[in-house]
C-alpha cells in the first residue's frame, strides 16, 4: 500500500489533492473534522465534499473526522499506516483574519500547533515522506503595501520598471510589519515546516499561496474571494468591498494548477523549500475587474456595498512570482486564468447558487 495523507481533505485544495493523488494510483487517507462549518457557518461546511469523495472514490479513500489538535488521535492514524505514507499534503487551517481576532487561541492551536503535530508525526512514523504545506502570502504581513503603487482606472498597479512588477519574490522580508493574528499563526507554521526540513533533514515544502480557488470551494464572505464574488452575483447577495476603492489586486490560481505543482514536488522533493505559488501575471484581477467578469458571465449586475475601512493587514496589491518554483520545476505550467476560473465556478454552481437559496 502506498498512501497519500491529506489534512483538510474536505476543503478546496484538500479535496482536489485527494482526487489528484488517487488518480496517480495512491490510496488516500483524509483528515477533516469540518471545522470550516464552526468557523463560518453551515454554508461553509465541507461535509458535502467528504460525502462526494467517499462516493466517487470508494475504498481508495479513507476518512478520519479527527481534530489536528488531538495528538493521540492523530498519532494513531499515522502509526497505523507508518512508512506506507508516501506523501503528506497539509492543507488544514483556520483561514480568516477576522475569525482569528475573535478567537486567537483556536487560530494558533489549529494553524501553528496543528502543523507541529503533523510534522512530528511524520518525523516519528514516515520521515522519508515529503511534506507539502499550504502556507499563505499573509506571512509577508502588510509589507507589500509599502510598495510604490500607482492608481489606475480599475486597479492599483506597480510601475513596470519595479523589480517586483512581474511578481513579489520570496526575498521580501516577513519582519517588522503588521501581520494580523491569522498571519502570525501562519508565520509560525511556515517557519516550523522549514525548520523540520533543515534541522531533521526532512523533505518539506512551504507553498505561500495567493488566492487559491476552484469550483470545489465552499465560498463564504470571510474566505473564498472569487467563489464568493460569483456566489453573490448568482444569489443576488450584497458583496461588501472593504477599502482601497475596490481596486485591490489579487492573483488567483486554480486548484488544478496548485495540484500539478504539488505533484512535481512529490516526484522530486527538496528539503526546506519555500515557494510563492499563485496566479502571477498570468492570472490576476482587481475586485472591480472580477465584478465585471462575473456580470458578463451571468448577465446579472453585481450588488455591492462599499466599506471605507480596509481589513487590518489586507494587501492593496498582491501578485506573487512563481519564478523560484518554475526554476526548480521547469515543466510545470499554469492552465487557468481568472476568466476561465470564474466561468467554471459559475457552471459548477448554476443550479445551486440561485436567488433565494438557503444560506
Amino acid at each position: 500500500m502506498t498512501v497519500a495523507l491529506v489534512t483538510g481533505s474536505g476543503g478546496l485544495i484538500g479535496s482536489e489533492a485527494v482526487r489528484h493523488f488517487a488518480g496517480l494510483g495512491l490510496d488516500v487517507v483524509g483528515i477533516d473534522n469540518d471545522m470550516r462549518q464552526e468557523f463560518f457557518g453551515a454554508e461553509a461546511s465541507t461535509a458535502w465534499n467528504v460525502r462526494k469523495l467517499t462516493a466517487d472514490l470508494g475504498d481508495r479513500y479513507t476518512h478520519h473526522g479527527i481534530d489536528l489538535r488531538d495528538r493521540d488521535a492523530l498519532a494513531k492514524v499515522f502509526a497505523s499506516y507508518g512508512t506506507d505514507i508516501a506523501v503528506v499534503i497539509h492543507t488544514a487551517a483556520q483561514p480568516s483574519h477576522d475569525w482569528a481576532v475573535r478567537d486567537p487561541f483556536t487560530d494558533f492551536d489549529v494553524n501553528a500547533v496543528g502543523t507541529l503535530n503533523v510534522l512530528q508525526n511524520v518525523r516519528e512514523h514516515c520521515i522519508d515522506a515529503p511534506v507539502i504545506h499550504c502556507s499563505t502570502n499573509k506571512v509577508y504581513g502588510d509589507r507589500p503595501n509599502s510598495l510604490p503603487y500607482v492608481e489606475r482606472e480599475t486597479r492599483w498597479e506597480l510601475p513596470e520598471d519595479h523589480p517586483y512588477y512581474q511578481g513579489i519574490a520570496e526575498d521580501m522580508s516577513i519582519d517588522q510589519c503588521l501581520h494580523s493574528v491569522f498571519g502570525a499563526s501562519k508565520v509560525a507554521a511556515d517557519v516550523m515546516v522549514q525548520e523540520f526540513g533543515r534541522y531533521f533533514g526532512m523533505r518539506t515544502a512551504v507553498f505561500r499561496g495567493g488566492t487559491l480557488t476552484g469550483p470545489a470551494h465552499s465560498a463564504t464572505e470571510l474566505h473564498g474571494y472569487l467563489g464568493y464574488v460569483m456566489r453573490c452575483n448568482m444569489e443576488r447577495r450584497t458583496y461588501k468591498i472593504f477599502g482601497y476603492k475596490g481596486k485591490m489586486v489579487r492573483d488567483s490560481i486554480h486548484s488544478h494548477d496548485v495540484l500539478t505543482a504539488f505533484e512535481a514536488f512529490f516526484r522530486n522533493p527538496r528539503s526546506a523549500a519555500v515557494y510563492n505559488l499563485g496566479g502571477g501575471r498570468f492570472s490576476n484581477s482587481s475586485h472591480l475587474e472580477a465584478f465585471a467578469l462575473a456580470e458578463k458571465i451571468s448577465s446579472k449586475e453585481m450588488i455591492t456595498e462599499y466599506v471605507a475601512d480596509n481589513r487590518v493587514g489586507d494587501h492593496k496589491w498582491w501578485i506573487g512570482s512563481n519564478a523560484a518554483f518554475q526554476a526548480d520545476y521547469p515543466d510545470w505550467k499554469q492552465v487557468y486564468d481568472v476568466p476561465m476560473i470564474l466561468q467554471e465556478i459559475y457552471e459548477a454552481n448554476v443550479d445551486k447558487w440561485v436567488e433565494g437559496a438557503p444560506r
